[in-house]
Parts: C-alpha cells; structure tokens; sequence
C-alpha cells in the first residue's frame, strides 16, 4: 500500500471538512484553537471576540456538524479551573504552575518565558479535546463537553519537573546551580552545540583545546539539562570557544560527529509561509475515498463500522473517548513518550515497546520507588513490551503487535523506520487502518540536513531562542524543554485527526509531526501588524513585565496591572509624578512581601501572583490537589474533563 503526502484539503488532510466552529474570547488560546481547526478543515470558524471580565473564561468553542447532528463537541477553557492559585492570564499563569522558575533556573533566577507558551499549549489540549469528543460520539458514543484550563497546560509542561521535584529519593543530586549554553565564537557568533554521546563530546572539546578535566566536568551536567533546565558548565569550556572562530568550531563540530546550530535572531520565515504552516503532515493510502464533507454531501460521515475504522466503544458512553482503542508505541526522551501518555490519559491502551533489559532512563534519578520520577511522569499506566527490534525476530514481533493496535507511535531517528523495514508502507500493509504516526526533529526544515534533532538545537535554529527572551537581552534557547511538550502535543493532534480521517474513510493514514513543526507555532504568535505592516517582533519588555523581587520571594503582575504604571502606583500608595512608574513600582515591591503586595493591588482590582520557585510545594499545597496526584512523586492529572 503506498501512502501519498498530502498537504491540502485533499484525502486524508482535512478531517474535519464538512464541520463549522465556534469560538468566543480574545485570549491567546482561542487564537492557537480557532487556527488549528481551520487547518484541520473546518470550513467557516466564526469569531465572536470576548471579554476581560473577571471570572471570564480564556476560550469557548464550539464544533458543529452542519448536516444535522448539531454540535459535534464544546471545550470550555478556563484559566484556573480546579487549580485554586489566581492564574487570570498568562504571565500569572507561568508565574503560578512554575513555567517562571524552570525557564529561569539556567540564569538563577525566576524569568518570563517571552512567548504565549502557557496559552498556546493549552490551545492545543482544547483542539485534542474537542477532537477526541468528536471521534467518541462518531463512534457511537462518548462525551460532548470538554473542559480543561491554562493551568492545568502550564502544569503538564512542567509535569517532568514537578515530579524530580518531589520525588522521595533522598540520594537524588539534581543541579540546581545557573549556567549552560549557548556558546560564543571569538567572531561574536552565538551557538548551540548537541550529542547525544560522551565520545563525541570528547573530540569536539579536544580538538578545540580543551583540557581533560574541564570536558569530563562538562559532560554530566550538559547531558543532563534535558531534566534539569540547568547546565552549569566549566567556564573553561566557554572560554575555549571565545578563542576560536565559528568556522574552526564547526570544523571541529562535524569531524566529531556534533551537531552546531547558529541562534537565529530573527524570523525562520516571511510571515505569510509562517501563517500558511501546518503542525502536522496527514496522509491516506493511495486510492481512498475522498472525505465526505469534502467530496460528497457536506456533513457527511461514514458508518463507523467501515472497514479499518475504530472500534465502537468498549461499555457505556461514560468513560474516555479514546477506550477501546490501541496504541503502541517504541519512543524516547520527552516528546514520543509525553504524547503517549497523553493518547493514555484519553483512554487508549498504551503499550510502550522497550529494549530488552529496559529504558535505561529508567534508572535515571531522582527515583520514586525503583523508578526514575521523570521517566514515570512520561510513562505511568503503559503496558511494557521488550522487543529488540534491531533483530529480524524482533521486527517480526512488533509487526505482530501492531497487527491489533489502532495507532503505532514512534520518534525515531531519520531513517531508522526505513531500514528496520518498519515504515507506514510496512505496517499499512500489516494493518491497513492503522494510524501510523511518526513525531520527528526537523520535518524537513531548511538548512538542518544532518542535525541532529533536538529540543535546544531547533529552539535555536526556529528563532523560537530569541523570542522567548525580550530584545534587550541577547537570543538564547530556554533549558526548559518547550518543543518536546508542544511537539508531543501537536503529534497527539495528529493523530486524533488521523483518528477522524480513518473514521470517514475507512483508510489508514500517516502523520507526521516534528518538534520544529511545534516551535514554528510559537514562532507564529510573533507576528504583529497587519497587511505590508505584518512582521515578526521580539518581545519589548519594562521591568513591570519581568518577575519583580519582593522582600521574600517575586511577584508577577497580570496583564492588566503591568498596562496601567500609574494604577499601581496609586494603589501601593507610591507618591505620583515619578519620573519612571514602573522602576518607582519595583522598588517599592523589594522592601514588602510577596503576601502584603498581592492583597493591596487586589483591593484595587489589580490581580498579582506569587512566582514560585520551589516545585516541592506542589506535593503539599492544597490549591493544586485537584490537578495533581500524589503517587510516590506528584504527577499531573488529566488535563481534561469530559461530560455528556
């Protein structure tokens, strides 16, 4: 069976033409939601703006069917939801569920990360969520409402912290101490460097100079950042760089066998391929059936018994979407697992395939039990298979076991599917309704042939490190894993529409997702203006929109709040007429507590959030029970809720 790439509305890419939407609020998340629906195939998504108002909700959608079924599912979003911390925006949003602290730790402080990066995640889970409704009441029964929260997004993107946070391994040494890339060229060249192995790592930093004991010293905490979000190195190895020019540095670079990008400045792309990008790559078996909304009567949809569609589900309509359906899945790191665990905690059967003997990063501490509290934030709730698929006996098996799923995950190096002889043409032919989904590195972005693909590399690359910092600072990836999360979340869109599109045709499909893909989603929002004015811009920033320092603590200050200088002032009794109101404003918050600050600027309707910056609290704090559960370590809970 061969599997044609499709980018249009075309078979395969448009699961959801033939549907309309809805959407109401003029946040960030209604922006990212409403854009993905259109994507998806939506063919009229109507706007109807929004409110500020206190208690408001950040967006409200709605998915209707034209032909006659009515509204196919509703996603409330609130800010908050079932988290008792005052989250009303964005910047409360990170500084209360601790985006502001991971993010910072790198520079041993709290800071804002400089895009919507809370709201647009939480955009994503109310596209999944929706979609997953939809998929649940075509197949005959299932929820219609949705809800989940800005919250509880900014909570998954920082689950794998939280969970190292408060493990109760006691032996556990998790650096906290600020530093790490990027690296500087003596040419004033700004650059990351990524392997994924300590031989490589060897010969670069010998070629280059370096001294034995600095590289040695390196190489822990620089493996490590992608649990930590902190690479304190030896600044003997920044040093090294300093002397050389780029050029000599990317010599040394490939004769090693690692991987060095440049940080972008400035936009991967003019903003109209920005606004004409997709998340996801959806492709059909060659030959199917054209989708109905598209190709017949609008609003049509197939028997969900044609052949290859999912399984009706297995009960009554109250449990999960996706129950009844199949999902293996051989992954690693954060993106492949994280977008498993979220098709789990729709209600899929995750069986995740590991080598024999295990994932190593199993015993990566710190440790809740006899397994690393990261790896169980990723992983909980599958069902483990060890198959060697490096061996033919082994490739046999995984056939076999993709033979009964409905979705076969992975996030493989390029061409290893190929040469495993284990891609969507191989496993179509074992299964021909599967949903093969592939969630990559690149996605074949420019000027990253032979990179290797990963987090800080494509943050880098994207431009994504220089928007997540204002301009007055120079561009620098976070150590915060923002394209793993948003990735494994784009890769799970796909697959929900690949879902969708099996469902209406009764055709497998393929998917392809990649961590670029997600940056370039970020990357979008930084699009102003409009017309020949539309350009991308870095964030500009006073000091009322970075963690401002309290007597104990830090304080972020809600949107609202930081627009309106003077308002803050009359309100923390600050004298009026000062030359700059927002340094008059930081000052005055040094020398008062966090507590003290909050409840004044709230008597005047100014919202503020504490910033915490000790992820231990989660695992007592009473106002994040219901988004948590305390299992050894506090993990996230779903970040949805479905209802009738």
């Amino acid at each position: 069976m061969t599997v044609s790439s499709v980018q249009g509305r075309g078979t395969g890419a448009a699961p959801l033409a033939g549907t309309a939407a809805a959407h109401r609020g003029g946040s960030a998340v209604g922006g990212v939601a409403a854009r993905h629906l259109r994507l998806l195939g939506c063919g009229e998504v109507t706007e109807h703006g929004g409110t500020s108002a206190p208690g408001a909700p950040a967006a409200r959608l709605v998915l209707t069917d034209p032909g006659g079924r009515g509204a196919l599912a509703e996603c409330v979003v609130d800010w908050a939801g079932p988290v008792g911390a005052r989250v009303v925006d964005e910047a409360t949003a990170q500084a209360a569920c601790g985006i502001m602290h991971v993010h910072g730790r790198a520079q041993g402080a709290p800071a804002a990360l400089g895009v919507d990066y809370a709201c647009a995640v939480t955009g994503v889970l109310a596209v999944q969520g929706l979609l997953a409704a939809a998929l649940g009441r075509l197949r005959g029964a299932g929820p219609r409402g949705v809800a989940t929260s800005v919250a509880q997004g900014a909570l998954l993107s920082v689950g794998q912290y939280i969970a190292a946070a408060t493990a109760p391994d006691d032996d556990a040494d998790e650096p906290v101490r600020p530093g790490g890339p990027p690296f500087t060229s003596a040419d004033g060249v700004r650059f990351e460097i990524e392997t994924l192995y300590p031989e490589g790592w060897q010969r670069f930093w010998t070629a280059l100079g370096a001294d034995g004991p600095a590289l040695a010293r390196g190489w822990p905490p620089f493996q490590g950042r992608f649990g930590t979000a902190t690479s304190p190195l030896p600044p003997d190895l920044h040093a090294v760089v300093a002397g050389r020019l780029y050029r000599d540095v990317l010599a040394a670079a490939r004769a090693a066998g690692v991987s060095a990008v440049r940080v972008r400045a400035g936009a991967p792309a003019p903003p109209d391929e920005l606004d004409a990008h997709r998340p996801w790559r959806i492709a059909a078996a060659e030959g199917a059936p054209a989708l109905l909304g598209a190709a017949g009567p609008e609003g049509a949809w197939t028997d969900p018994a044609a052949p290859g569609a999912p399984p009706p589900p297995s009960g009554a309509g109250g449990g999960p979407p996706l129950l009844g359906l199949v999902v293996v899945e051989s992954t690693r790191r954060v993106q492949g697992p994280l977008a498993g665990h979220l098709l789990r905690l729709l209600g899929a059967e995750v069986v995740r395939v590991e080598p024999p003997g295990g994932d190593p990063l199993r015993g990566v501490p710190p440790m809740s039990g006899d397994c690393s509290a990261r790896f169980l934030a990723l992983n909980r709730g599958k069902r483990v298979v060890e198959i060697d698929i490096r061996s033919a006996a082994g490739r046999r098996d995984l056939r076999e076991l993709v033979a009964g799923a409905d979705v076969f995950l992975h996030n493989w190096a390029p061409g290893k599917a190929a040469e495993y002889r284990l891609d969507a043409d191989d496993l179509h032919a074992v299964r021909p309704g599967l949903v093969y989904a592939y969630a990559g590195g690149w996605g074949g972005a420019p000027g990253a042939e032979g990179l290797v693909g990963t987090d800080f590399l494509v943050q880098a690359h994207s431009g994504l490190g220089a928007l997540v910092r204002p301009e007055d600072e120079p561009p620098a990836p976070s150590l915060m894993t923002l394209t793993d999360v948003l990735g494994a979340l784009t890769s799970v869109e796909g697959v929900l529409a690949g879902l969708l599109a099996r469902l209406r045709t009764g055709a497998g499909q393929r998917v392809d997702t990649s961590l670029y893909d997600a940056a370039l989603v970020l990357c979008r929002t930084a699009l102003r203006g409009r017309g020949a004015e539309r350009a991308w811009r870095r964030p500009r920033w006073t000091p009322l929109d970075r963690p401002l320092a309290t007597a104990d603590g830090h304080l972020a200050l809600s949107a609202r709040a930081r627009r309106d200088p003077e308002a803050l002032l009359r309100a923390l009794g600050v004298g009026a007429g000062a030359p700059d109101a927002s340094a008059a404003v930081a000052a005055h918050c040094r020398d008062h507590t966090t507590a003290d600050l909050i409840a004044v600027l709230d008597r005047a309707g100014l919202a503020a959030t504490e910033v915490r910056t000790d992820l231990t609290t989660f695992a007592t704090d009473p106002a994040f029970a219901p988004a948590l559960i305390h299992d050894g370590a506090a993990f996230v809970r779903t970040p949805w809720e479905f209802s009738p």
